[in-house]
């Protein structure tokens, strides 16, 4: 079983300029890691909550890369520059991603610093279905 890279064509080329994957398959496995408000045109947005709402827009484009949907996200960790404060925004911008009736599994953590300009960040592991 090997490792198959996972890249939007929209995202595609900041990841290779940056020298990472966005998610890597395994098997039935994708690892999603370095999600960040990075709009497919290279800008970020400068409010929190906007990086935040287009780093959920980057995982839902990578997942829907496998047929896969927020459905299929079994783990999902969060990295914030300004907890609690982020973390009071991104509850509902996350909401509206994965609804409300089964809630994900979230590990939430507060950070010194991500890369700049960035305020959030999200890592994820999800079944793709078969």
């Amino acid at each position: 079983m090997g490792r198959i890279v996972v890249a939007p064509p929209e995202l595609k080329k900041h990841y290779d300029a940056w020298g990472f994957s966005p998610a890597i398959q395994s098997g039935d496995l994708l690892f999603l890691g370095g999600q960040v408000g990075l709009c497919s045109d290279g800008s970020v947005p400068s409010d929190p909550s906007q990086q935040i709402e287009q780093a959920f827009v980057n995982v839902e484009s990578i997942l829907q890369s496998v047929s896969a949907t927020f459905d299929d996200i079994v783990d999902l960790t969060a990295f914030y520059t300004n907890y609690p404060e982020h973390g009071r925004l991104a509850r509902p911008i996350r909401d509206k991603f994965f609804g409300t009736d089964i809630p994900p599994n979230w590990t939430a953590v507060g950070v010194a610093a991500l890369a700049e300009p960035f305020v959030f960040e999200l890592k994820a592991i999800a079944r793709i279905p078969a």
